[in-house]
């Protein structure tokens, strides 16, 4: 709304005008690109591979692609309604804050620590990510300001101290407790991967 409000003082109501245009596309571009990436998610990750195991025709994954944007565009739609009066800034940071909850950990443990494993990784970026949503539900954001109570369960807006030292946690407790084969193969590999992440060249 700065840069629109902007636009109208410099330029006028033409300048007004492309602005919001530009803006309105913009929006546009964003939320289609992220339907899209999700129902992509869901259709190819999810259903193709983990549920079919890559048997699956073009056609039926193609379905559940088009299910999966429908129904994303619909939740999307409700919680739009549900947090209309909140601050568009903080709602796209505490989404920062859930995602960083779930994949920061992974990420970072994946480049310097050799004993991590699928297993750890799995637990605990799950661990994560179900902190972090259910502190923002029983917080101040969701608690006080959507569902009408007092006070808050959990007293902080933003979870990510909580969520993410919780995610470290699991994924180095049940990293150090898998002691199964493929375990031991992923830390032999680290060295291997570590050197070419940093210098882009493969260990001999």
């Amino acid at each position: 709304m700065a840069a629109i409000h902007l636009a109208n003082a410099i330029g006028g109501d033409m300048f007004l005008g492309f602005i919001s245009a530009v803006a309105f596309a913009t929006i546009l571009a964003v939320v289609s690109g992220l339907t899209l990436a999700g129902a992509s998610a869901v259709s190819h990750d999810l259903y193709a591979h983990a549920f079919k195991k890559n048997k699956v025709q073009e056609k039926d994954e193609l379905f559940v692609s088009k299910i999966s944007a429908f129904i994303l565009g619909c939740i999307a739609i409700f919680l739009g309604i549900i947090f209309e009066e909140q601050n568009v800034a903080f709602m796209v940071g505490l989404a920062f804050a859930v995602a960083a909850s779930a994949n920061f950990p992974i990420l970072f443990l994946s480049m310097y620590w050799k004993k991590l494993t699928s297993k750890g990784a799995l637990i605990g970026g799950s661990a994560g990510l179900i902190t972090a949503t259910i502190l923002v539900i029983i917080g101040p954001t969701v608690w006080v300001d959507v569902f009408g109570y007092d006070k808050p369960i959990f007293p902080y807006k933003y979870p990510a101290l909580f969520s993410v030292t919780t995610a470290f946690i699991m994924t180095w407790l049940f990293s150090i407790t898998d002691k199964s084969k493929s375990s031991k193969k992923e830390k032999a590999a680290f060295d291997s991967q570590f050197i070419q992440s940093q210098i882009g060249l493969k260990k001999q």
